[in-house]
């Protein structure tokens, strides 16, 4: 008998491609979101890829009655965790819609899940946790600094939160991934990053100037102590990261406790860096300008990998030309997004 998992915000950009995932490696997946930063065409994307549909509720987390319908009506056997705010911009804007939605949202799955007796997590994390540190690569147990924006600091808050139950309750077998940069495509191009409105993230960004909706890229900052001037970060490929996050899922199956894992390469490119990689794939001008550092934004910041590959058996196979041309791929297949 398969497995039910229950994924919130699925129809995300991480969480639709760990949808893909799941149904691929033969579990049942039940995906509620409520379309804030979002659309339920992945869903459609995903049946032409795996020939199932995966079941969509719409929905916020916060609604306790609706949480109560789906864990009374489904037989519902782990949570992979995704959905709440996520721009790092945004959330020095906001910083109250942040906390109220982030952590009201995970206390109110946290308290349903308990209730109906389903301890098995896997928590959507971040490497802003961290916060600037002069260290690198940035290890599991490095956490004696704040992080630098009210997003992460909200991330921050669920793991120590989610700490104090698992040594509460011996139940629980929580696995916390703290993602690098997620960027790239499926290779398929039927599904990759659309965001709602500006860009925030370098990729769809740069991809986006490329194809024309954009006039040109905003460098934020290029006085950085880096090689080049400008931010160095860790992306990672998103079909690699939907990865982990089955293996994380292997991982609590039978062993109970909290464990968290660095997702990322290991390596770290700049900005400038990825300007080039995208010209030479796409064979087209980046047109860019300088603007000064955002809030928040730390000079660079890279995994140390080593956690996930010796305990969840899981490393990252794709290379930077690899995100680079699944994003361009999907760009120009999907110019308007999932609005084609």
């Amino acid at each position: 008998m398969k497995e039910s998992i229950l994924v919130t915000g699925g129809t995300g950009y991480i969480g639709s491609h760990t949808v893909l995932s799941l149904i691929e490696s033969g579990y049942d997946v039940i995906v509620l979101d409520n379309l804030s930063n979002s659309v339920q065409t992945p869903m459609l994307r995903i049946f032409e890829l795996t020939g199932v549909m995966p079941l969509f509720i719409e929905g916020d987390i916060r609604d306790q009655r609706l949480l109560e319908t789906i864990f009374s009506k489904y037989a519902i056997h782990a949570v992979i965790h995704f959905a709440g705010l996520k721009a790092v911009g945004e959330s020095h804007q906001i910083p109250a819609v942040y906390y109220e939605n982030n952590l009201a949202g995970t206390i109110s799955l946290l308290e349903i899940m308990s209730k109906h007796e389903l301890y098995r997590l896997v928590f959507s994390s971040s490497a802003t946790i961290y916060g600037e540190s002069s260290e690198m690569p940035l290890r599991e147990n490095m956490l004696d600094r704040q992080p630098t924006s009210p997003y992460g600091r909200t991330k921050r808050m669920i793991e120590d939160m989610l700490s104090d139950l698992s040594k509460a309750d011996k139940r629980w077998a929580i696995a916390i991934l703290r993602y690098f940069n997620p960027v790239g495509a499926h290779e398929s191009g039927k599904l990759g990053e659309d965001p709602v409105g500006p860009p925030n993230n370098l990729f769809p960004y740069i991809s986006q100037v490329a194809i024309g909706k954009c006039d040109e890229l905003r460098v934020f900052g290029n006085d950085y102590p880096t090689l080049d001037g400008t931010g160095v970060r860790d992306y990672i490929h998103v079909c690699d990261l939907a990865a982990g996050h089955i293996n994380a899922l292997n991982f609590i199956k039978n062993k109970n406790g909290i464990n968290a894992w660095n997702l990322g390469t290991g390596k770290g490119h700049s900005v400038l860096e990825i300007i080039k990689n995208f010209e030479s794939v796409c064979g087209i001008p980046i047109s860019y300008k300088i603007y000064p550092r955002r809030a928040g934004d730390i000079s660079a910041c890279w995994a140390d990998v080593e956690k996930a590959k010796n305990e969840l058996g899981w490393v990252a196979r794709r290379q930077l030309s690899d995100m680079v041309h699944d994003t361009w791929h999907w760009q120009i297949q999907n110019p308007n997004g999932y609005m084609d």
